[in-house]
């Protein structure tokens, strides 16, 4: 199990993320513009700037449903390679069976 503050550290970055997703596009499409004259564009970026770093979406981690543990993850899953062998192993997940040859 992974530390419960990473864990909920991770939980607040996501709700940020989806809480800034529009202000931060908004911003990044003022800066991206080269129409736009270059002193509406330059403070379009101090106000990006000025946004909390962990509302950005690069900043969250994909992290495991079951145990919190940050890498080895399936994105299909949203679970660990721990995990997923073991919920495998048991049958718990459909159509997925330990390969044999």
């Amino acid at each position: 199990m992974a530390k419960t503050s990473a864990v909920n550290r991770n939980a607040k970055r996501e709700r940020m993320a989806v809480r800034d997703k529009g202000k931060r596009a908004a911003l990044k499409a003022i800066v991206m513009d080269r129409t736009l004259p270059v002193e509406d564009r330059f403070d379009a970026t101090m106000k990006l700037a000025q946004l909390p770093r962990n509302g950005a979406k690069v900043r969250v981690r994909l992290r495991c449903e079951l145990t919190g543990r940050a890498r080895a993850n399936y994105r299909k899953f949203k679970l660990c390679r721990i995990a997923l062998r073991d919920l495998a192993s048991s049958g718990q997940i459909p159509g997925m069976v330990k390969s044999s040859w």
